[in-house]
């Protein structure tokens, strides 16, 4: 299984051969949009899919275990998302093959190259150089998982979120998390002395 950076490089890598689809059917006379929409639907809900999975998984344990720009990483992450869904979901109210319809998808495609070249520059390795290799297989698992169960975008929230308030959630929920440990390591019945056999 690979770890989650490995995941979240390889859609990377499924996006931008997409696009590239996308560029050569473009070129095509006369222009068909029944293999635009064969190619753009998949790719479109991939993009929706893959911000929230990263939101759900990816994020929360760079912010939990990532360096010191984790914060800002995520910050502009969460913008990135939002970028990107507000060209998907613009695409999605135009006739395929229009030239708004174009424009949406373009909109969508330069946001998420900016928000692959960021991540691939910051957030993923400052994950790779704080997170045990353990700990990014477990995740690539979660990940793998949650993007095959919403393969289509169903059942998941793809619209906007405020990247401070999801910081602050998040951090909350970490913070919240880190106690429970705590607490549940004090009432564990263990007195924390040790053992007193042979005292």
């Amino acid at each position: 299984m690979p770890d989650i950076t490995e995941l979240i490089l390889d859609d990377h890598e499924w996006f931008r051969r997409q696009f590239a689809v996308l560029d050569e059917l473009r070129r095509s006379t006369p222009v068909d949009p029944t293999a635009l929409r064969d190619v753009w639907q998949p790719l479109a809900d991939h993009l929706d899919v893959h911000a929230v999975a990263e939101e759900e998984i990816f994020y929360p344990q760079l912010l939990r275990r990532g360096g010191d720009d984790a914060e800002d990483e995520t910050l502009d992450a969460i913008g990135d998302h939002n970028d990107i869904r507000d060209g998907v979901h613009a695409a999605a109210r135009h006739p395929i093959g229009t030239d708004a319809w174009w424009d949406a998808v373009q909109q969508a495609r330069d946001a998420n190259d900016e928000h692959m070249a960021e991540e691939e520059n910051e957030g993923l390795p400052d994950f790779r150089l704080h997170a045990a290799p353990g700990l990014r297989d477990a995740l690539g698992r979660q990940f793998r998982a949650f993007i095959q169960r919403h393969r289509d975008a169903r059942g998941i929230d793809v619209g906007d979120k405020d990247p401070a308030t999801y910081v602050e959630q998040v951090e909350d929920r970490n913070r919240i998390s880190a106690g429970d440990a705590d607490e549940t390591a004090r009432l564990d019945g263990s007195l924390g002395i040790g053992s007193l056999k042979g005292k």
